[in-house]
C-alpha cells in the first residue's frame, strides 16, 4: 500500500517523496538538469509508473488544495517544474516507445522517453522523427513547447507531428485529444509548453521515412571575421534549402586559442548529389579563404550530431540561457551580436545563430495550433559553467544581452526561455486569448501551474 500525501492508497506503484523524506532533496535536485537548481520546494514529488498513478496524483493534489507541475526529462533551463508547495509529477519513469506502426507511419511514446531513444527505435523501421538537438531531452516537454529540432526546417516543429495525446485533465479524467476528440485541448497541447493544463501520458506521433543521408559541413572562422561571416549568413539565409540547418556557434575554441565561429551545416538528404548541392552555398562565404579549417562534406550519424551538441551543452553544469526570434536588418543586428560575443563568459558558454527562415517556399504550412511565434533567425545565448562560485559572474549574461536586443526581437521560443527573469512574447495575441478560454474550460481552478510570466 502506497502512502500518497499522507494518505495510504491501494493499488498504486509510484514513489512519493514529501518534504520530510530523507531522499527529498536528492530527488528535487534530480528533477532539474541545470545544476543551478532553483530554491523552490514542491510539497510532494511523485514518480508514477502507470496511468492510475497519475490519475491518483492529480486527484490527491486537488483534494489537498495543492497545485501541480510536471517534468519529463527535466531540461527546462529555468526549472519551472520546481514551484513552492506544489505536487510535482515526475514522468521520467514513463519512458517507453510503446509502439511503432510502419504501415501507418505512426509511433506511440510516453513523455519521459528521450528523443535519442525514439530515433534508435525508429531506425529499426527505417523511420525518422525531428527530435530535439540535445541528448537526454524528454519528449513530453519538447513536444509541448513546440519541438525545435533536427530536420525541423523541412518537417516543421515537432508539435506539428503530434496527431493525438492521452491526457489526464484537471478533474482527474483520462481523455484522448486529437483533431476529432477534445480538439481545443489538442490545439493547446501543441505549443503551450509549461503552460499546458494537463498531464500527457502518451503522444501519438506521425513519423517519416528516414533520410538516406545525414551529412554536414564545418568551417571555423577567426572571431575577427564576425562582421563578414554574419553579414553573409544574414544575406543568404532566405535561400538556404530547408534540408540544411545552417547555424553558427560563437564559442571558445577547443584548442584554447580564444574565441572562434564554428559554421555548421547539418543536411538531411536523399542522395549525395542533393546533399552536395545543398551544402554548396556555404562555399560562397566571402572570407572562405581565411577559414581556420574547412570540411565541406562529411557523412555523419544522428549519434554524431548529438555528440556535437553535447560538447557545448555538457551534463553536470550550471546554465543561464535566453533567446530571441528576429528578422532585423543586418546593420542593426550584427553590432549587437558583436557586443554579445565580446561578453561571452567562460567556456563552454556560447552564442547560437540559426537560420530558420519560415518564409522559405519549401517550409511546410503551419496548422492551427498554440505554437504561433517564429521568425527568420533564431539567436540563443547559453552561459555554461561548472563552479557555483562563478554564478554571479556568468548567470546574467544571456538575459542582459537578450534584454538589450529586445527592440530587434519578434519574440522567443519556449525551449530556451527565461521567463522567470524576462517577460517575452511566445504566442500571438490571438492565441493567448484562445488559450485563456480553453484553459478556463478545462482547468477553471488553475490546478496546473502555468508560465511564470507572459506579456
Amino acid at each position: 500500500m502506497l502512502r500518497l500525501g499522507g494518505v495510504q492508497v491501494k493499488g498504486l506503484t509510484m514513489q512519493s517523496f514529501s518534504r520530510e523524506s530523507a531522499e527529498y532533496e536528492q530527488v528535487r535536485r534530480a528533477a532539474v538538469w541545470n545544476q543551478r537548481t532553483p530554491e523552490r520546494f514542491p510539497e510532494l514529488i511523485v514518480k508514477p509508473r502507470t496511468d492510475e498513478d497519475v490519475i491518483a496524483a492529480v486527484r490527491e493534489a486537488r483534494a489537498a488544495g495543492r497545485r501541480v507541475t510536471m517534468r519529463s526529462g527535466g531540461h527546462s533551463w529555468a526549472g519551472h517544474q520546481l514551484r513552492d508547495d506544489v505536487t510535482l509529477i515526475d514522468l521520467s519513469e514513463l519512458n517507453s516507445v510503446v509502439s511503432v506502426n510502419r504501415e501507418e507511419m505512426t509511433a506511440l511514446v510516453e513523455p519521459g522517453c528521450h528523443g535519442t531513444d525514439l530515433i534508435a527505435e525508429l531506425d529499426k523501421f527505417d523511420l525518422f522523427f525531428p527530435i530535439g538537438h540535445c541528448p537526454g531531452v524528454g519528449l513530453g516537454g519538447y513536444l509541448l513547447q513546440g519541438g525545435f529540432g533536427w530536420h525541423s526546417r523541412e518537417l516543421g516543429p515537432a508539435c506539428m507531428s503530434v496527431i493525438g495525446i492521452d491526457v489526464v485533465t484537471a478533474d482527474g479524467e483520462l481523455v484522448r485529444a486529437s483533431a476529432d476528440e477534445h480538439p481545443d485541448l489538442y490545439w493547446a497541447a501543441r505549443g503551450s509548453g509549461p503552460g499546458f493544463f494537463g498531464v500527457v501520458l502518451r503522444f501519438h506521433l506521425r513519423v517519416y521515412p528516414k533520410p538516406k543521408l545525414t551529412v554536414a559541413a564545418t568551417y571555423l572562422y577567426p572571431i575577427e571575421l564576425l562582421d563578414e561571416v554574419y553579414s553573409w549568413m544574414h544575406a543568404i539565409g532566405p535561400d538556404v534549402a530547408v534540408q540544411m540547418e545552417m547555424q553558427a556557434v560563437a564559442h571558445h575554441s577547443f584548442d584554447g586559442n580564444g574565441l572562434e565561429i564554428a559554421l555548421l551545416g547539418p543536411v538531411f538528404a536523399d542522395s549525395e548529389e542533393e546533399a552536395r548541392e545543398t551544402l554548396a552555398i556555404l562555399e560562397t562565404c566571402p572570407v572562405l579563404d581565411r577559414a581556420k579549417a574547412a570540411v565541406p562534406y562529411m557523412p555523419l550519424t544522428m549519434e554524431h550530431f548529438s555528440a556535437m551538441v553535447q560538447a557545448n551543452l555538457p551534463d553536470d553544469h550550471r546554465y543561464g540561457v535566453d533567446n530571441m526570434w528576429t528578422h532585423a536588418a543586418a546593420s542593426d543586428l550584427i553590432p549587437e551580436i558583436q557586443k554579445t560575443v565580446d561578453a561571452i563568459p567562460e567556456a563552454p558558454s556560447h552564442l547560437l545563430w540559426m537560420n530558420w527562415a519560415p518564409s522559405h517556399a519549401d517550409t511546410p504550412a503551419r496548422p492551427d495550433m498554440a505554437y504561433s511565434v517564429e521568425d527568420e533567425i533564431y539567436i540563443a545565448a547559453y552561459g555554461v559553467w561548472a563552479d557555483a562560485s562563478h554564478d554571479e559572474a556568468n548567470a546574467q549574461w544571456a538575459t542582459e544581452r537578450m534584454r538589450a536586443m529586445e527592440s530587434l526581437a519578434s519574440g522567443i521560443q519556449l525551449a530556451d526561455e527565461n521567463l522567470d527573469h524576462r517577460t517575452a512574447r511566445f504566442m500571438s495575441d490571438e492565441n493567448y486569448a484562445r488559450y485563456d478560454k480553453i484553459r478556463a474550460a478545462y482547468d477553471p481552478d488553475q490546478l496546473f501551474c502555468s508560465w511564470p510570466s507572459r506579456p
